[in-house]
Order: C-alpha cells, then structure tokens, then sequence
C-alpha cells in the first residue's frame, strides 16, 4: 500500500495545485519543441521532483496509445512505478563504486553526491552512456534522452566542470535536468548553460487546499486549527506535512478536530539526544550520544537534517554569549561533512565542540 505522498503525487502538469502559471510555461517550453537543459531549485517538499517527473511524462506523451500505456506504468501515481536498479562504476585506482537509480525508457535520475568524491566518474559516464543509446522507439519524436541529477548543488567542483564539458559535448542527444535547494552552489558556468527554474515553498492557503483534497479522498474531518498546525510544523514542506497527516489519521483516526499533530519518531530521538547532550558533558556521554546519531544515519536520516535537528534543540538552552561560537561550530562540521565519506566524525566532531564550549561556560560563566 503506498504511503499517501505517493499515491497523490499529480502526474500531469494540468493536475498541479499550485504554481499553476509555472506549470502551464513548462507546457509551453514542451510544444515549442526547442528544449533546453533545466535547473530546478527550491526548498524541500515544494514540488521540484513532481514537476520534473510532470514534465517528462508531458515530454514524452507521444500519440501512440502503446506509448501512453508504458507511460502510465512508468509514471504512476508512486515513485514504485519507476525501475529502481544499481549501477556500478570504477575509479581509476580500481575501486569499485555502486549506486542507485531510477530510469525508464526515457531519463534517468541519479544523485551523484550519494558517492563522495567520486561524483565527477558518475556524472561523466551515466550522460556519456545515456547520450550513446539509441531511442528504442522512434514514435516518442524526442531524439534525446533525459538525465536528472538531484542535489545538483552538492556536486564537488571537479563533477561540476566536468558536467558542464560533457553537457556541452552531447547536448543534441541528452538533455540534462539538474535540481537542487540552492543555486549558490552550482557554479555560474554550468547556471548559464540551464534554464533556471524556481520552485518556491507553498503558501498556507496551497498547502492547506493540498492537503483538504487528500482529506475529502481519505474522508477525513479537519478543522482549520489542525491544518495550521500541520502547516507550522511541517515548516512548508508539503512532502512532511502529508506524512505527519498521514501518521496523524494513523494514529488518532479520521476526526482531527482538536487533535494534536503527531511527531515524528525521528524528530522526538534526536531532541533526547540533545537533552543527552545537555545533560552531561564528559566522554561517556560522547559515546552515548555516539551510538544515537549512528541510529539515525542507519534509519537513512541525512546528515544536513541531524545537524539541523541538533542545532534547533540546543540553542534555545544556549546564552547569547555562546550562541555564535555554536552555530560557527555546526556550519563548520556541516560543511565539512559534505567534503567527507564518514557523515559520523564530523557529527562527532561537533558534537564534541559543543560540549566543550557549553561545559566552559557553565564552569566560568564566559566562553
């Protein structure tokens, strides 16, 4: 049974809720039969991988009713529909690299950063292999395939100029559809070779009007004051918000009047692993706190978030004479875990920092 983020996810682009007037020029940039490669950039959960997924199937609904049956299955109302498989490459000193991606006959979709700093090999030979197959049916009337490569802006530099030589060199037969959270990150050479995209946040009103459709499909009874809350605690992200709607109904069944939102299971540990933190300031509480955070890598919760998480639950407890030093400290340890393999240390390293700073000035009353 698909979780309800799936099984509402539109899959045409006349089907969106909101941003409708972005959806109706994506439509026009398909029948204008010039396209180009495409940046999509926005926030988590506003609609980036929709829209993209919208748009090839509107890309390649050609007026074969064969076509359009494969289509359907591709593109279906979850993310199931789409073929899931490992690819594998090699580095040059020999070491064996796998990742995960999703393909259809058309594109496929594949987060380079997920390998380190290996990302410029992935990047060249998944666009080098892409570009080099032939359609296998002619009646599609595209003569190029598509490439989608998300967080684009945690591409290293090196698979940044990489990306844009090989755009370069098969741009007539592979189009390349980049999206991320910000463009700061990618490179102004490879921004330049892109149409830029904004997929901006939904407002209070789309996101309420979202999640009321799903509420009249499910028979659901939600008031306002719910919706609000669902909308506060989902800081905007319209992925989140149907999950915590969903886990919600789950839990307190279809009448949410008064009804408070559930939290996530993930959200409530990393808040006690920060009262863990507070608690106690010594290498045993380290190694406690240690084996949590491993918890949460291994539930495939991403480091940006735990860093995040952390962040939200320890300032509120932090004089303002710390605060600057502890927010330096988790941007530093942030930043560096992207240049890094092993998420852990980083997380460690920070964790560390802050217990120094926040014990010093407990035991001086001055950092």
């Amino acid at each position: 049974m698909a979780l309800w983020v799936d099984k509402y996810r539109p899959t045409d682009l006349n089907k969106l809720s909101y941003h409708k007037e972005l959806a109706e020029n994506l439509s026009q940039l398909v029948q204008a039969g010039s396209f180009p490669h495409l940046l999509f950039y926005g926030p988590d959960g506003a609609g980036k991988s929709t829209r993209i997924r919208c748009l090839l199937k509107k890309l390649y609904a050609g007026k074969s009713t064969r076509i359009r049956c494969l289509l359907k299955k591709l593109y279906g109302s979850g993310i199931e529909h789409v073929r899931m498989e490992y690819k594998n490459f090699e580095t040059a000193s020999g070491k064996k690299l796998e990742l995960m991606v999703l393909s259809s006959l058309y594109h496929i979709e594949i987060t380079p950063s997920d390998v380190g700093i290996h990302d410029r090999i992935v990047v060249q030979e998944v666009i080098k292999q892409m570009a080099q197959a032939q359609q296998i049916n002619s009646e599609s009337q595209k003569p190029f395939k598509v490439v989608i490569l998300m967080e684009a802006d945690n591409l290293t530099r090196d698979a940044q100029h990489a990306l844009r030589r090989t755009m370069e060199k098969y741009a007539g037969t592979c189009k390349i559809i980049l999206c991320c959270n910000s463009v700061s990150k990618v490179i102004e050479p490879l921004r330049s070779r892109c149409m830029v995209v904004r997929i901006a946040a939904p407002t209070e009103v789309d996101m309420k009007a979202c999640l009321n459709l799903i509420a009249i499909q499910e028979n659901l009874e939600l008031s306002d004051q719910f919706l609000s809350a669902v909308y506060d605690r989902s800081a905007g992200n319209l992925r989140r918000a149907i999950m915590l709607l969903e886990a919600t109904v789950a839990q307190n069944g279809q009448k949410l009047i008064n009804t408070r939102v559930v939290e996530p299971d993930w959200q409530v540990y990393l808040r006690e692993t920060a009262a863990q933190i507070l608690r106690q300031q010594s290498a045993e509480s380290l190694v406690k706190v240690r084996s949590r955070i491993y918890e949460c890598l291994s539930r495939c919760i991403p480091t940006s978030v735990i860093f995040e998480e952390l962040l939200d639950a320890l300032l509120p407890h932090c004089d303002a004479a710390i605060r600057k030093s502890v927010i330096d400290a988790a941007a530093h340890f942030e930043h560096t875990s992207r240049l890094g393999s092993k998420d852990i240390y980083h997380l460690d390293a920070f964790i560390a920092t802050f217990m120094s700073i926040y014990k010093d000035f407990l035991s001086t009353g001055k950092h």
